[in-house]
């Protein structure tokens, strides 16, 4: 398989998806968990991080840790569609620490944003912030998360996978 103009073998497919599990994983067990030698599997990941396949490696962290939390999740629709437009929207959440995901939508919503707020009124608060900052917002619709239902790394051996299906 080629992905990033690299060439992918089962072995990379593997060593990827062991680490979308268990970043902390030590060298010497990847390699053991893929049946490589050490610096043949060293080599493997370094050309992976190189070819921008694996971009970082990051920690899971339990939100319940830290009290009482509101997660929300908004669509936004903005009033025009010019690439200026979206590019002073897309400026505008870059400076907004509370929304910690953002996304660029096709269709009838622009955006999909992810805001993590102490409570209602912080929530409120920030709202409020992006509508004063003159972003271009039409409308928004807020969704209030109960739980969290699924959290899992993207499929990506199953992507790399000729001729599956999702």
């Amino acid at each position: 398989m080629k992905t990033n103009g690299v060439k992918l073998d089962d072995r990379d497919l593997r060593i990827i998806a062991i680490l979308q599990r268990d970043g902390r994983v030590s060298k010497t067990e990847l390699a053991r968990r893929v049946n490589l030698s050490s610096t043949p599997c060293w080599e493997r990941l370094r050309h992976l991080e190189d070819a921008g396949i694996i971009e970082g490696y990051e920690a899971r962290v339990s939100l319940k840790a830290f009290g009482p939390l509101t997660q929300v999740v908004i669509t936004v629709e903005l009033e025009s569609h010019h690439a200026d437009d979206f590019a002073r929207f897309e400026a505008g959440i870059q400076a907004v620490p509370e929304v910690y995901e953002c996304d660029a939508l096709g269709g009838g919503i622009d955006y999909v944003l992810k805001v993590l707020a102490r409570d209602l009124d912080d929530y409120q608060r920030v709202v409020d912030g992006l509508l004063a900052a003159g972003l271009g917002i039409r409308r928004y619709f807020t969704y209030v998360v109960t739980k969290p239902v699924k959290r899992e790394p993207p499929p990506v051996t199953r992507l790399a996978s000729e001729g599956e299906r999702l």
